[in-house]
């Protein structure tokens, strides 16, 4: 089973404010689980978003 993070783990994680994770749960732009009343995010879907926004370097072409 993959680890569940509470927001505020998830927001160390990514090194943001607890209300950046909040914002993608609500705009349901991260898989998130209910435990009764609480939001706990995925260690993978966190992995997944980190790695969707990932962008490569670039070599310019030398003029």
């Amino acid at each position: 089973m993959d680890q569940l993070l509470s927001v505020e783990q998830a927001a160390e994680l990514l090194g943001t404010t607890v209300r950046f994770p909040r914002r993608l749960v609500a705009e349901r732009r991260i898989t998130f689980v209910h435990v009764g009343r609480h939001v706990r995010i995925p260690r993978s879907a966190l992995e997944e978003f980190i790695h969707q926004g990932t962008v490569e370097a670039s070599r310019s072409a030398a003029s």
